[in-house]
């Protein structure tokens, strides 16, 4: 009987031995190589290298537009991860109460995620357009002048200008994944809630948000991981400008890679991000752990 279950074991093995080639061969290959370059002065194009060890990790310590770009990653991940959270949840109560319209509205706030970023950053661009742009037309209109501005162009706002894009676009997954979190938790619970005479907000904040900690846990370590990946928007919006306002550890490393031909150095900020991104999952993973 034990040589049977052995023998079934190893075919379940074999089952999921592509995915195991699949993944080394696309994923922890390419960690385990990036993480060698980094400690090389390749330039990325020539097969010529020599072994260098720390030094890569020694300059970008020691320079102050790494540092820039680790402290517009963290205003990046505070302004999106808990605005959009709190807004995906608000909506996500709202679609509960099952309004005329619902489904409608449901699929509108989706939208964004199913669109390319290529084509909401163009959008943006064009709204932000501090001419001709929607925005300030808006504001003018209304005799708001004073509030019009670049919003891509000024390095007070342009960051803050991503995060609002960042937010639009990704808002309908916190929705949708709270959504399906408030779909599964039981009416029994709320029926007590109002007999014992407990209001919306009582029982929003009492029972509702409480029972979805495993949500906002998931949520949280998406974001922080998302965070710490973005790259295309910031790219395409704004490309790190102006100035380093809107530089992130991204738009960093490919200005390494690619401008400054310095693959190792680039590899030694991509091993950096996979560190912060480890050790930040694994603390918020250990925080929001239940006894």
């Amino acid at each position: 009987m034990n040589k049977l279950g052995k023998k079934n074991n190893w075919k379940a093995y074999l089952y999921i031995l592509p995915l195991m080639v699949l993944s080394f061969s696309l994923v922890y290959y390419c960690i385990i190589n990036t993480v060698a370059v980094s400690f090389t002065d390749w330039d990325g194009m020539s097969d010529i290298y020599k072994i260098v060890g720390f030094q890569n990790y020694a300059k970008m310590l020691a320079d102050p537009v790494f540092w820039t770009a680790v402290t517009n990653n963290v205003l990046f991940f505070i302004g999106t991860v808990f605005i959009q959270a709190g807004l995906g949840f608000f909506l996500a109560l709202l679609l509960k109460k099952k309004l005329p319209g619902s489904n409608l509205f449901k699929a509108i706030y989706f939208m964004p995620i199913a669109m390319a970023t290529s084509i909401i950053t163009a959008i943006f661009k064009i709204i932000m357009d501090p001419t001709n742009g929607a925005l300030n037309q808006f504001l003018r209109a209304i005799h708001l002048d004073a509030l019009a501005m670049s919003w891509l162009g000024d390095q007070k706002i342009a960051l803050v200008s991503v995060i609002a894009v960042n937010i639009f676009q990704w808002m309908g997954f916190s929705m949708i994944t709270y959504y399906a979190g408030l779909m599964a938790l039981p009416d029994d619970v709320y029926e007590a809630a109002k007999i014992d005479g407990a209001g919306f907000w009582r029982t929003t904040v009492s029972i509702t948000f409480p029972m979805l900690k495993s949500t906002t846990n998931l949520l949280l370590v998406l974001g922080i991981v998302g965070s710490l990946k973005t790259f295309d928007l910031v790219k395409l919006l704004t490309a790190g400008g102006p100035g380093r306002a809107t530089t992130v550890m991204n738009t960093y490393l490919y200005e390494k890679a690619f401008n400054d031909f310095n693959a190792g150095g680039a590899a030694s900020i991509g091993v950096a991000i996979l560190i912060i991104a480890i050790v930040m999952s694994f603390l918020q993973i250990k925080l929001g752990k239940e006894d």
